[in-house]
């Protein structure tokens, strides 16, 4: 994510309701238009005051934390992880019409490889979303060793500081689902395999490839 402040809202890629029934239109418009600009907000305000980090992409932000003054560091924390998070998972949503929602490509063939097939790979993801205390994100990443791994993170923390790479992520903050599941976060789990747009989780995967090999 190379966009530098001041930190634009990015428009969803769909319409509000184009997840229905996974996911209700009002939750979508509340999801983005409310929390999502929320933090796009604030991590515009926590910037402001400090031009030296202007041209600081938000990756470069979020990765350079102890390197930014004490006074900004938990709202960049805060704000700029909670820009990268949910543009990462509004990208990775797309509602394909079908139950039948599988992966793709490469990333198909590594997920087969690791987690013998996607059904016990959904089964640990789903697992891991349970486990999450609170509020979170539930990932699919790539490790410097090009292993695929499913980790948990608090609040709005990335793994950018872990140097693990994303490749689809769900979102467990109460306001992603309690509009339509109220506290049934596993039916909401259950629902987000049909909506994972694998297109953009392949292209995210290969990228990892060639980061890592680079």
């Amino acid at each position: 994510m190379n966009e530098t402040y001041p930190f634009q809202l990015i428009p969803l890629p769909y319409n509000y309701g184009a997840m229905e029934p996974y996911i209700d239109k009002e939750t979508m418009m509340l999801h983005h238009d409310k929390h999502f600009k929320n933090y796009v907000d604030g991590l515009n305000l926590a910037i402001s005051p400090y031009p030296k980090y202007y041209s600081w992409s938000l990756e470069k932000l979020l990765k350079s934390l102890i390197f930014l003054p004490n006074e900004i560091k938990e709202n960049v924390r805060n704000y700029g992880g909670g820009v990268y998070n949910h543009t990462l998972y509004f990208e990775g949503l797309k509602n394909v019409g079908s139950k039948n929602n599988m992966p793709v490509g490469k990333l198909a063939d590594k997920i087969n490889e690791q987690y013998i097939n996607f059904n016990n790979f959904y089964n640990i993801f789903k697992k891991k979303a349970l486990e999450v205390f609170g509020s979170g994100y539930v990932w699919l990443v790539l490790d410097k060793n090009n292993n695929l791994d499913v980790i948990g993170t608090s609040n709005q923390d990335t793994v950018l500081d872990l140097n693990l790479c994303p490749i689809i992520l769900i979102d467990v903050w109460e306001h992603a689902y309690y509009l339509k599941y109220h506290n049934k976060r596993d039916e909401y789990i259950d629902n987000y395999r049909n909506i994972i747009n694998w297109d953009k989780a392949e292209e995210r995967f290969l990228n990892c490839l060639n980061r890592e090999s680079t």
